[in-house]
């Protein structure tokens, strides 16, 4: 882009900035998404100023660009979430104050160093078989048999009691 070009767009941009967060606010109701819908419409805006400096009517160009914008966040998997008055349940369950989280530490602190990584990236970072082997440097066969020796592993260790002391 070039110097005028780009001085073109900081004015059009500096101008029309509040008036395109006040319409996001009014599309999303919430200020900090309103925030983030208009950083990506000036982001979009500047990708594509070629097209939007010369159309005839840059602030229809503009409007329609940021409810796309809008649009499209809508259908982002997190837009789905509600925030609540109340956290759920954390489904940990506590005996003598010790959570099932800690136990699971001391479960996946009896395996092997590369038993546990390909654990934790396969079951709690959830990667695929191919992801982790590549994280790992190695063969998608050895992360299945590490899995399953592992996930035995930890089966026996729960199951004798021993991942606690006991």
């Amino acid at each position: 882009m070039r110097q005028s070009e780009a001085d073109d767009f900081r004015s059009y941009v500096a101008v029309r900035m509040d008036r395109w967060r006040r319409t996001a606010y009014l599309l999303c109701q919430d200020w900090h998404a309103s925030d983030d819908l208009v950083s990506i419409l000036v982001a979009k805006l500047y990708q594509h100023w070629g097209r939007v400096a010369v159309a005839d009517n840059r602030d229809a160009y503009a409007q329609r660009m940021l409810t796309r914008v809008w649009l499209d966040e809508r259908r982002r998997p997190w837009a789905r979430e509600q925030p609540q008055e109340r956290l759920p349940e954390t489904g940990y369950d506590t005996v003598d104050g010790v959570t099932d989280r800690d136990r699971l530490g001391r479960l996946l602190a009896g395996l092997g160093r590369r038993q546990r990584a390909v654990v934790v990236l396969r079951f709690y970072l959830d990667y695929s078989v191919e992801e982790t082997a590549e994280l790992l440097g190695i063969s998608p066969g050895t992360v299945k048999s590490q899995s399953a020796r592992a996930l035995q592993a930890v089966r026996a260790l729960a199951a004798a009691g021993t991942e606690d002391g006991r």
